[in-house]
C-alpha cells in the first residue's frame, strides 16, 4: 500500500483533535503526550555504567556531561504507537510548541524513532485553519541551540538537585529535595516572613471630613499639615517603628482635638489653592505569560497554575495564542482585528491613527512570539463562545480578549484638580497647640475614556494612596471660596508589616529578579507548596517552619546557588546558549567543576557538608529563654525555666504563622497548663481505670493496664511473650476530652455495637467507627453512615433501609462539616468534608486536601475553589503498577533476559541535513539491575 499520509506529532491529544481538523485526511495526527523519555534515575544504571563518572547522575561528567536517557513506562506504548504510524508515512512533521521544551520533545522524538523518512519542523503559535495551514507549508529543521538550552537546563537541574539535596536531607528534618529556581523564590517568602516578625508596628493618627461650598455641593478632604508641617501617615515610619523626618506626629488625644476645632465656625476654612493638571493614561500591553498569571490572580483569583492549565485548554481548541511568551508585540492581523473589536463596540474615535506597537524586554528573539492574544484575524467576542467554554475557561479568555483589545484604543484623557484649603488661626485647644491646618483634596474628571471602556489593570495593593482619590468629583472651586468643614473623624491607625507574597505579586518579582522564565513560574510556586514548604492563607503564601532552616542552609552553605542575581545570570546564559552564543558542555563544566575565579558545584556541596550544628541550624531563638526548634515531628518550643535550667518542649497549634508567633505569644503558649490525662473512672467490668488523653492524631479514651509483675531473680527464663494491648477508641468530632464522661467513654470502648439481626438473612448487624469512618457491617458487606452519632442511633429498620441503598463504589460519604456555593467550573456545590487522610473540600468531582495549619472555621470560598482548581489543574495522579514478581526459573544458557534501552546523548542533530542521522549510544539495562 503506498505511503502517501503525512505523520504529524503533537504532545497532547486535544492538540492532536483540534489540529487534524484542519489538516484533511492526507494527515494523520498523533499525539506524545508530552516527553517520551527522561534522564534514568542512578539506581536503574548496569553495574558498568553505576562505577563510571556517570553513576552518580546519570549524567557523564567527564565526557561533555552527556546524560543517559531512558523511556519512560508511559512512554512506551506512546513510541510504539508512534513508531507503527511512522512506517507508513510519508514524512513525519514534529508539531509540538515552540520554545525550549517543545524543541526538546521534537528531538527525543527523533530519536526513538529513528525514522527512515524526511522529519521536519512544523511550528505555529496558535491554532487556526489559516495558521496550521501555512504551518504545515512551510517547515524547518530542528533548532538544536534550542534543543541544547533545554537540555541544559534539565542536566543543571539534575546537578543541582543531586548535589544539595542530600545536604539537606542530613540536616533538616522533614526536609524535602532543593531545587535550582524554586529554592530562590523560597527565600523571597521566607526573608518576607522574616520582615514581618521582625516589624515593630507604630501607631499614628489622621483626621478625614466632608468639605462644602455655600451652594451645598460636598467632597471629601483630609487633613495633611499643621502649622506647615505635614502631617505623619504610615509611609514616614521605619519598619522598626520609628518615625522619620520631619512630619508631625498625631496622637489619638491630639487628633481628637484638632478635629473639635476644624468644625468650629472660628476656624475659618479658605480655598487657597487650585491646581488643575491634565490626566492622561495609556493602555498596558497585551499579555505576556508573567502578566497573563498576575492579572488572573487578582482579578480572578485563579492560581499561576491554575490560570496555565486553563490558557493551554484555550490555546489547543484554537481560542488563543500560545500562552508561554514574554512577548508584548502582536502581529498586523492582530493589531487589525483588535482595532476593527474595538471600533465596532466603542466607536471609530476608540483607536489611535497608527497602530500601538509595543517592544518587550526579551533578547531571546527565538522564543519571543505574540503576546497572549484571541486567535484568528477576527476575534471572537466572550459572549460569542459563551456556549462553547466552561465558565472559569470564558472568565480567562474575557480578560484576554479585554486586554488585547484594549491595548489598540486611545489614552484615557482628563483633569486632575488637587485643592488646598487653610484654615487657621485655630481656636484654642485642649491637649493640642497649632495655629493653622490645611486640608487637601483631589480627583480626577475624564473627559476620554478612551480604553477604560474595555478594560482597567489591577493592582496588587487596590487601597494604595492615591488610588481612592482618582475618581472622586470635585464641585468647581476657585481661591478665595469659603468651605463649611462637617464629618470630621479622627482615625487611629496601625502601621502594617510589608504584605506576604500572593502567587502574583511572586510571579512579579520573580520576573523583575529573573528568576526563572515564563513557563516555569507556574511549576515553581507549585513544587514549593507541594514540598510543604510553603501554605496559601487565603491568597497569601505563608512559609512553614521547616522553609527557615531550608533556607538558612542554603543561604549559608550555597549563597551563590540563592542568590537573586546568580540565578538570573544562569537564566541569561542559558538564553545564550538558546541563541547559539554558547557551547553547552562548556558552560556545564564551567558551572560544576569550576574556573580559575570561582568555585564550581561540586566543591562547594563538598564544603557545605564541613562542621553543620545541624541543632543549631534548625533553632530560632525566639526569647531569652524560648527558642523554636525545626525537629522530625514538626516545630516545637523549647522552653528552659531561668531558675532551674530545666528544658521542656510544647507542641505549636498548627494554624500559627511564623509572624505571628511572637515573645509574648510564645511565652502564652509556655505558661497554658500541660495537657495532663483525665480520669474519667472505673469500668465496672473490668476493674480496670478508663481515661481521657489527647494524642498526634486526635483525643481519645483507654483503659489503663496494671504494671507487669517484674519475674524473680532466680525465676527461669521464659519466652517473651507480647503484653496485652489496651481497648483505645477515638473521641468523635463532636465530642470534647473536657467534657465526655464515663458512660460514653465505655459505649465508644465497646464498639462495635450489635445493632440487631437481618430477619432476612439472620446476620448480626453491627455499627463502628473505622479508618473511612463510621459504617455499618453485615457479613462481608458494608455501608457508611452519614455521622458518627449514627453509630449509636441507628436501628435495626434504618440499618435495613441504608443496605438497601446503593453502596458507592465502597467510598466513605464523609459527611460536611461546611457547605459552600457552587464551584465555578463543575457548577456543583463544594463541602468541606473530613476524610481518612484529614479534612478535604470537593465538588463531588474533584477532591482537595486542606493544607495543614489553614484553620478550617476560617476557610472562605475562594480558598475551597482555589484548593479544587489547582488539584484539577495537576490532572490525576499517575497509576501505580506493581511488578509481579517472576516466578524462579531454572538456569538456562539459551535464555535471554529481558532488557530494557538506555540512550546515552550524543551530539544534538545538525542544523543541516536530515537529523535522522545522528545515532544516539545505547546500552542495555537488565531487569534485575
Amino acid at each position: 500500500m503506498a505511503t502517501t499520509k503525512k505523520l504529524v506529532i503533537v504532545e497532547s491529544p486535544a492538540k492532536a483533535k483540534t489540529i487534524g481538523k484542519y489538516l484533511g485526511d492526507d494527515y494523520e495526527v498523533m499525539a506524545s503526550v508530552g516527553h517520551v523519555r527522561d534522564l534514568a534515575h542512578p539506581r536503574d544504571l548496569p553495574p558498568e555504567v553505576k562505577k563510571s563518572p556517570a553513576g552518580k547522575f546519570a549524567i557523564d561528567i567527564d565526557n561533555d556531561f552527556e546524560p543517559f536517557y531512558v523511556t519512560t513506562d508511559r512512554g512506551k506504548k506512546t513510541v510504539a504507537d508512534l513508531k507503527r504510524a511512522a512506517k507508513n508515512a510519508s514524512e513525519i512533521l514534529l508539531a509540538t510548541d515552540e520554545d525550549r521544551e517543545g524543541e526538546a520533545i521534537a528531538w527525543h522524538l527523533l530519536e526513538v524513532l529513528k525514522p527512515k523518512v524526511p522529519v521536519r519542523r512544523m511550528v505555529f503559535h496558535e491554532i487556526t485553519q489559516e495558521s496550521i495551514q501555512k504551518a504545515s507549508d512551510s517547515t524547518r529543521d530542528l533548532d538544536v541551540d534550542l534543543v541544547d538550552a533545554q537540555e541544559t537546563r534539565r542536566i543543571l537541574d539534575r546537578l543541582y538537585g543531586f548535589e544539595v539535596s542530600p545536604v539537606l536531607w542530613r540536616r533538616v528534618s522533614g526536609a524535602k529535595s532543593a531545587g535550582r529556581v524554586q529554592s530562590p523564590a523560597l527565600k523571597l517568602i521566607v526573608d518576607r516572613e522574616l520582615e514581618r516578625r521582625a516589624f515593630v508596628s507604630a501607631t499614628y493618627s489622621d483626621i478625614d471630613a466632608k468639605g462644602s461650598k455655600s451652594s451645598g455641593e460636598s467632597f471629601s478632604v483630609s487633613l495633611t499639615r499643621l502649622d506647615d508641617r505635614r502631617v505623619a501617615s504610615g509611609r514616614d515610619f521605619s519598619d522598626m517603628g520609628q518615625l522619620e523626618g520631619d512630619a508631625v506626629l498625631l496622637g489619638e488625644e491630639e487628633a481628637h482635638a484638632v478635629a473639635s476645632v476644624l468644625e468650629s465656625p472660628d476656624a475659618s476654612p479658605v480655598v487657597t489653592k487650585v491646581e488643575p493638571k491634565p490626566y492622561t493614561r495609556r493602555p498596558a500591553a497585551p499579555f505576556t505569560t508573567s502578566t497573563l498569571q498576575q492579572e488572573a490572580g487578582r482579578k480572578l483569583r485563579y492560581s499561576a497554575s491554575q490560570t496555565m492549565s486553563i490558557a493551554q485548554g484555550l490555546y489547543e481548541n484554537g481560542h488563543i495564542t500560545y500562552m508561554r511568551t514574554d512577548s508584548v508585540s502582536l502581529s498586523s492581523q492582530a493589531i487589525t482585528a483588535a482595532r476593527a473589536a474595538a471600533q465596532s463596540l466603542y466607536g471609530a474615535g476608540s483607536v489611535p491613527s497608527e497602530p500601538r506597537l509595543y517592544k518587550g524586554k526579551s533578547k531571546n528573539s527565538q522564543e519571543a512570539h505574540e503576546a497572549v492574544r484571541p486567535a484568528g484575524d477576527t476575534f471572537a467576542s466572550p459572549s460569542d463562545l459563551a456556549s462553547v467554554l466552561r465558565s472559569d475557561e470564558l472568565k480567562l479568555y474575557d480578560l484576554i480578549w479585554k486586554r488585547t483589545v484594549a491595548s489598540q484604543m486611545v489614552d484615557a484623557k482628563g483633569e486632575t484638580v488637587s485643592i488646598t484649603i487653610e484654615a487657621g488661626p485655630l481656636p484654642a485647644m485642649e491637649g493640642a497647640s497649632f495655629q493653622k491646618a490645611t486640608l487637601s483634596a483631589s480627583g480626577t474628571i475624564l473627559s476620554e475614556r478612551g480604553f477604560l471602556q474595555a478594560y482597567q489593570e489591577s493592582k496588587d495593593d487596590e487601597s494604595a494612596e492615591g488610588e481612592k482619590e482618582a475618581d472622586a468629583i470635585l464641585p468647581p472651586l476657585t481661591v478665595g471660596d469659603a468651605i463649611t468643614i462637617s464629618e470630621v473623624e479622627a482615625k487611629t491607625h496601625n502601621t502594617q508589616p510589608p504584605a506576604r507574597y500572593t502567587e502574583a505579586s511572586l510571579v512579579k518579582a520573580l520576573e523583575e529578579k529573573g528568576i526563572g522564565r515564563p513557563s516555569t513560574y507556574a511549576s515553581i510556586i507549585q513544587v514549593i507548596i507541594d514540598r510543604d514548604y510553603v501554605i496559601r492563607r487565603g491568597t497569601a503564601l505563608v512559609p512553614q517552619w521547616i522553609a527557615f532552616p531550608v533556607t538558612r542552609l542554603l543561604q549559608e552553605r550555597f549563597s551563590d546557588l540563592v542568590d537573586y542575581d546568580f540565578t538570573a545570570q544562569l537564566e541569561e546564559d542559558l538564553d545564550r546558549i538558546a541563541r547559539g552564543e554558547y557551547k553547552r558542555s562548556e558552560w556545564l563544566h564551567k558551572f560544576y567543576f569550576g574556573d580559575g575565579e570561582h568555585r564550581g558545584l561540586k566543591d562547594v556541596a563538598i564544603a557545605a557538608t564541613e562542621e553543620i550544628d545541624a541543632r543549631a541550624l534548625n533553632t530560632l531563638e525566639i526569647s531569652p529563654t524560648i527558642n523554636l526548634r525545626v525537629g522530625k515531628y514538626g516545630p516545637f518550643l523549647e522552653v528552659t525555666d531561668p531558675d532551674t535550667g530545666e528544658v521542656k518542649n510544647i507542641n505549636l497549634p498548627l494554624e500559627l504563622a511564623p509572624d505571628e508567633l511572637t515573645p509574648e505569644k510564645a511565652q502564652q503558649i509556655a505558661d497554658e497548663p500541660p495537657v495532663v490525662d483525665r480520669v474519667l473512672g472505673v469500668d465496672p467490668a473490668t476493674g480496670l481505670e478508663i481515661v481521657a488523653k489527647k494524642g498526634r492524631f486526635g483525643p481519645y479514651v483507654t483503659e489503663v493496664l496494671p504494671e507487669p509483675e517484674a519475674p524473680a531473680e532466680d525465676a527461669p527464663k521464659k519466652k517473651k511473650v507480647a503484653a496485652p494491648k489496651p481497648k483505645t477508641a477515638s473521641l468523635f468530632q463532636s465530642m470534647e476530652i473536657e467534657t465526655v464522661d464515663l458512660d460514653t467513654a465505655l459505649r465508644l470502648l465497646a464498639l462495635p455495637r450489635e445493632v440487631g439481626v437481618d430477619p432476612e438473612s439472620g446476620e448480626m448487624i453491627t455499627s463502628s467507627n473505622g479508618r473511612y469512618g463510621p459504617y455499618l457491617k453485615k457479613g462481608t458487606d458494608t455501608r457508611s453512615l452519614d455521622s458518627e452519632e449514627k453509630i449509636f442511633e441507628i436501628d435495626v429498620a434504618g440499618a435495613l433501609q441504608r443496605f438497601a441503598e446503593p453502596k458507592y463504589g465502597g467510598r466513605r460519604q464523609a459527611s460536611a462539616l461546611k457547605t459552600f456555593d457552587a464551584d465555578p467550573v463543575s457548577g456543583k456545590p463544594i463541602l468541606l468534608k473530613d476524610g481518612r487522610f484529614g479534612p478535604y473540600v470537593t465538588d463531588g468531582d474533584i477532591n482537595a486536601t486542606v493544607p495543614r495549619g489553614m484553620p478550617l472555621d476560617t476557610l472562605e470560598f475562594e480558598a475551597a475553589v482555589q484548593l479544587i482548581a489547582d488539584k484539577r489543574a495537576k490532572g490525576p495522579a499517575p497509576k501505580k503498577t506493581v511488578k509481579k514478581k517472576a516466578p524462579a526459573k531454572k538456569k538456562a544458557a539459551a535464555k535471554k533476559t529481558p532488557t530494557k534501552t538506555v540512550t546515552k546523548k550524543k551530539a544534538a542533530p545538525s542544523k543541516t541535513g536530515n537529523p535522522s542521522s545522528q545515532k544516539p549510544k545505547t546500552v542495555q539495562i537488565r531487569d534485575e539491575d
